[in-house]
């Protein structure tokens, strides 16, 4: 495992928008390299302008399994070896009681919240434990250890990756760790889908990041199983 002053190879989904976004660039603004995906590939020109080669950028979607291998493919053929992974990518039910989600939207939650990060695990961990070692965070949610109306979809995705999380600590080689991190109440478009205008009050992304990237990178062995905060402002 790369030392806390050494530069990392750092995998973050959902890179695009929002959150990712925010930490993709306090990450390489940090002297790390960073490999990330989205759905679209057109959201992916202006991180490929901003920060072209060593860092890399795919269209991917999670929830598809044969095209996160691909990608997994990718990333350590141009890496060689990954540090930390971010497993960041999120979609969020549109507000409604649960007997009015239908199960196309059920299923998109899932797919993406829970198959996505089981996906990218599947391809990224077992040749991090080849290379001696690494970190896995899975974005949690604080509607991952509590619930609310209107969002049950997104609160049972995020309650798997508590869930998950834990039990994929318990299956990693010593040395190795997974965090499932609750960034906290953040001003982003996903945000705004549930709490309209009120969503500017909370602190944006680019804040967000000078908080997040420093706790991310001194992410290590003794961190593991553990369910942490973003710390606030």
């Amino acid at each position: 495992m790369a030392k806390d002053n050494e530069a990392k190879n750092i995998v973050v989904s959902g890179a695009s928008r929002g959150l990712g976004r925010a930490m993709l660039d306090g990450l390489a603004g940090a002297g790390h390299t960073v490999f990330g995906c989205s759905r679209k590939d057109e959201s992916l020109a202006p991180l490929r302008e901003q920060w072209p080669a060593p860092h890399g950028f795919d269209a991917v979607d999670v929830a598809d399994d044969k095209a996160v291998a691909r990608w997994a493919d990718a990333v350590f053929e141009r890496a060689g070896r990954v540090h930390l992974v971010v497993n960041n990518a999120g979609v969020i039910n549109e507000n409604a009681p649960l007997w009015e989600v239908s199960a196309d939207e059920f299923a998109r939650v899932i797919g993406v919240n829970v198959e996505g990060v089981a996906n990218v695990v599947r391809h990224f961990v077992p040749r991090m434990i080849a290379a001696g070692g690494g970190v896995v965070v899975n974005m949690s949610s604080g509607w991952g250890r509590t619930t609310s109306a209107d969002v049950a979809p997104y609160c049972a995705s995020k309650w798997a990756v508590e869930g998950l999380t834990r039990g994929l600590a318990q299956d990693l080689p010593a040395g190795m760790a997974a965090v499932a991190l609750n960034p906290g109440i953040i001003d982003t478009e996903m945000l705004r889908t549930c709490f309209g205008g009120a969503a500017s009050s909370y602190p944006d992304p680019q804040d967000w990041a000078t908080r997040a990237v420093p706790l991310l990178l001194g992410l290590g062995r003794r961190d593991n199983g553990k369910s942490l905060d973003v710390p606030g402002r």
